[in-house]
């Protein structure tokens, strides 16, 4: 499946989720249900992978965990708030290119990824 073809099956998931049960769920509450509608859609999702970040050229694990990578590809954040701030909306999104594999990731129970913290291979693409 394509990159924005998984975006667009993510969003679209997303919205399902949050329309069935509406507003005012935990976040985990959330992630289960969302964890279920990617899987019935046939995505691969693997939940809580633990990112550890590069500082000045040393691994710092700051206990920083990715809710979903999905389909290898697309990292997804889940956020459950009670007020719709700008960077929530559309124009808050970001879409980032990085180098890395999904070898760079690893399950919770494990560090081997890095997220580089001063400067580094991450890229912007404003599409």
């Amino acid at each position: 499946m394509l990159h924005e073809q998984t975006t667009h099956a993510i969003i679209e998931a997303a919205i399902r989720v949050h329309s069935a049960p509406g507003p005012g769920l935990l976040e985990s509450a959330y992630s289960a249900c969302l964890h279920r509608e990617l899987a019935e859609l046939g995505l691969q999702a693997e939940r809580q992978l633990r990112l550890p970040v590069l500082y000045r050229g040393a691994r710092v694990d700051a206990g920083y965990r990715i809710d979903f990578l999905v389909e290898n590809c697309v990292i997804v954040e889940l956020k459950a708030v009670e007020k719709l701030l700008p960077v929530h909306l559309r124009h808050g999104i970001r879409r980032v290119v990085n180098s890395r594999t999904r070898q760079d990731l690893s399950p919770a129970s494990s560090v081997s990824s890095v997220v580089e913290a001063a400067g580094g291979s991450i890229r912007e693409n404003d599409h």
